[in-house]
């Protein structure tokens, strides 16, 4: 039953997580990550019980083993209003409706790695959140030194937009995450790409104008004894936006 080695010629379909995928689910997770997750959270993600989901089957496995799967994706429906990430939208907060998919697992058992089974699973979240007109965005957390999954979520135009230090504790030791957010149906940061554009011209402007007030004001000094002091307090939101942006 547990046999997950990837024949040569690998035909990858997907379908939802289901009551019989109990015990690989268990397993698979057990065999890819370091966190150990209570009994109930596989419960619910087979049963559906406020967790959606996806698995990967390989139909050209031996007889028995054709719909065992060999990948996985879970993920939970959360309101903007009560997310982590709600500084991070744009959006009308007027509406109480308005809400996020949280990508909580996702694996692929190492022998079927490189079919492109893990892009697939995410493009069927992404899908998923962008069927929800309500839906704005779609997110989740990677630990730090997963560069494999980094690079992956960067090719499929997740934002990192945020490192959260020491936000996982294992086996004794602490490790930072990024956190990646891909927007939907609208969704947008509340800065966006051009208004950062349009922010920086201004105030690489406002720069030049300052040095070129300084030169000319030396000059000045240089010629008569009247002394200008000058400060542009305009400049500093441009050191926070940057900041903001690459955290």
């Amino acid at each position: 039953m547990m046999n997950l080695r990837a024949p040569r010629h690998p035909s990858i379909s997907y379908r939802p997580i289901q009551p019989t995928d109990l015990d690989v689910l268990v397993k698979i997770h057990g065999d890819l990550f370091p966190i150990r997750y209570e009994i109930e959270f596989f419960h619910n993600v087979v049963h559906g019980h406020d967790i959606v989901s996806w698995g990967a089957v390989d139909r050209n496995r031996p007889n028995g083993e054709s719909d065992e799967l060999i990948g996985f994706v879970t993920a939970r429906i959360i309101m903007a209003k009560e997310s982590e990430i709600e500084d991070m939208l744009r959006y009308d907060k007027s509406r109480s409706d308005q809400a996020l998919v949280y990508i909580l697992t996702l694996g692929v058992v190492e022998s079927y790695r490189n079919f492109g089974i893990a892009t697939s699973l995410i493009r069927e979240v992404i899908k998923y959140g962008s069927s929800m007109p309500n839906c704005r965005a779609v997110y989740l957390h990677v630990i730090s030194y997963n560069n494999s999954a980094i690079h992956l979520y960067q090719k499929m135009s997740f934002l990192c937009v945020r490192r959260l230090n020491s936000f996982y504790f294992i086996n004794g030791q602490h490790y930072d995450a990024y956190l990646f957010i891909y927007y939907v149906n609208g969704g947008r940061s509340p800065c966006s790409p051009l208004e950062l554009v349009t922010l920086l011209v201004t105030y690489m402007r406002r720069g030049l104008k300052l040095v070129s007030s300084r030169v000319w004001k030396k000059g000045e000094k240089n010629v008569g004894p009247k002394r200008v002091k000058y400060r542009d307090k305009a400049l500093c939101p441009f050191y926070s936006v940057v900041s903001f942006s690459s955290s």
